[in-house]
């Protein structure tokens, strides 16, 4: 069992995830819990100023069985992508596509955070647990490959489409968002 305590937070980041963390509860993402696990909330500023609410998973990633990565390599992705060699490219970003996929009840107890004296879980995959972005890797791709998708790109929640037009551009995007909104996700 894990329980690590809070650390001393940004005064600046007091009222922001305060709020955050509301709206969270208000759309189900997290909920109150009791738990005997706890890791620290690590409030990160985002470059356009706003807060994310991020938890330090370290002392729990250190201790999560390994799992085979099915996430692609950069690299590997960008030599491909280089020998498409198209005119047209467009590309499809999932919102907060973690926050789509839900965790499982039983799963919930480990990663469970404490603010302001109340302890919360996520309902929804967490950011900052080392499986989180090969669970939702895995999960957009068999969403894609069930729906028939144009050919493509993807990494996490990042999709890459191309052709030589774009009206062709445009109709592989048009059948990949219909794919991922019919398979529970929301796209920016």
């Amino acid at each position: 069992m894990l329980h690590r305590q809070q650390y001393l937070t940004n005064q600046d980041s007091l009222i922001p995830i305060h709020k955050l963390i509301h709206h969270l509860e208000s759309q189900l993402v997290i909920n109150k819990t009791s738990s005997p696990f706890n890791s620290p909330i690590w409030p990160v500023r985002k470059s356009n100023g706003e807060w994310r609410l991020t938890v330090d998973y370290r002392g729990l990633n250190e201790v999560t069985p390994p799992m085979s990565a099915a996430v692609p390599d950069m690299l590997e992705l960008q030599y491909e992508l280089e020998s498409k060699a198209a005119k047209w490219y467009a590309t499809i970003d999932i919102a907060n596509a973690f926050f789509s996929i839900p965790l499982a009840a039983e799963c919930r107890p480990q990663f469970a955070f404490t603010w302001r004296g109340v302890q919360y879980t996520w309902n929804r995959l967490p950011q900052g647990w080392k499986h989180s972005p090969t669970i939702c890797h895995g999960l957009i791709q068999t969403a894609l490959e069930q729906g028939e998708a144009p050919e493509h790109l993807q990494y996490i929640d990042d999709i890459i489409v191309w052709g030589n037009s774009a009206e062709v551009v445009s109709e592989k995007g048009k059948k990949i968002i219909q794919i991922l909104l019919q398979a529970g996700f929301a796209i920016k």
